[in-house]
């Protein structure tokens, strides 16, 4: 992502990978062949060292400093993971990696405008896997770790996934999935000063709902804004009507309104003038007759 851009908003989405539209990152929950799900396929390479993970830190923000790096093995014991060690080498066997309890994932979503392509875009910049206790159901989330999208994008466009229950072949990747914003996912937390999240101030279901309906409209609605010119308004007459404290005066019809009206306002008069015409001549015609009988009598 360019780090020169006019407008940016950094969100947190909470992705349920039972849901239908998740499920190409839930499934296969065991690996089968050369098919893995997402967190097998991170998990693999964060413990072989190719990708580096960073702490999940008690306010939930993410932090890619040196200091705040995993060492693998202590993230291993500290979770009860089983795993041998060869060589300097550490190796996790696949029914030993959780996948099918890896039921979430945190993701960091950038929301900015480039102005150099005038483009709005939409990017994912930040994984975490979050573990859920099958068996306690009430027990707390456990997020894992956070991975920068960056460091594993590479890899992911090698993940294929089947994206449909209707077409069974794997003709994308997950970084293809990521990319092209296919995921399904709640907002929990925007980027801000006090690093709050949505639950600490809106605390009941239908207040958070609401919320995260407003912020979602608030992109749209500053995507479309991008796109659509403002309408011009009178500023002359606003002013004036600002310094007299009266309403701004009805715009003047237009010309051809104009012409229509005195159209209008010559046919009636046309209309009245061609009445009174015929009713002068009936009155005409019917005085003029008994005066010839008066004249034919006197005779």
């Amino acid at each position: 992502m360019p780090e020169e851009v006019v407008w940016r908003r950094d969100i947190y989405r909470q992705l349920d990978l039972t849901l239908d539209k998740n499920a190409p990152l839930y499934y296969p929950t065991e690996p089968r062949g050369k098919e893995q799900n997402l967190f097998t396929y991170i998990f693999r390479l964060v413990v072989s060292g190719r990708v580096p993970a960073y702490q999940y830190k008690l306010d939930g923000n993410e932090s890619f400093e040196a200091a705040d790096k995993v060492e693998v093995k202590e993230f291993l014991d500290r979770y009860g993971f089983y795993y041998e060690e060869a060589n300097g080498r550490l190796t996790v066997a696949a029914a030993d990696i959780p996948s099918a309890d890896v039921k979430r994932f945190y993701i960091k979503e950038s929301n900015y405008f480039d102005q150099r392509s005038a483009t709005y875009r939409t990017r994912v910049t930040a994984l975490c896997p979050v573990l859920l206790d099958e068996f306690d159901v009430s027990a707390a989330p456990r997020p894992l770790f956070w991975i920068k999208y960056d460091d594993v994008a590479g890899y992911l466009s090698r993940l294929p996934l089947m994206a449909s229950n209707l077409n069974n072949v794997t003709n994308m990747t997950a970084d293809d999935y990521f990319t092209l914003k296919l995921y399904d996912g709640k907002i929990y937390k925007t980027n801000n000063l006090q690093g709050r999240v949505l639950a600490n101030d809106f605390r009941t279901d239908s207040a958070l709902s609401q919320e995260q309906r407003r912020i979602e409209q608030e992109l749209e609605a500053f995507e479309q804004g991008i796109w659509t010119a403002p309408q011009p308004a009178d500023s002359t007459a606003q002013a004036s009507a600002d310094s007299t404290g009266t309403q701004p005066a009805a715009a003047a019809p237009s010309s051809s309104k104009k012409t229509r009206e005195k159209k209008s306002s010559s046919r009636r008069s046309s209309s009245a003038s061609a009445a009174a015409s015929q009713k002068r001549q009936r009155s005409s015609s019917g005085s003029s007759a008994p005066r010839a009988s008066a004249r034919r009598q006197r005779r």
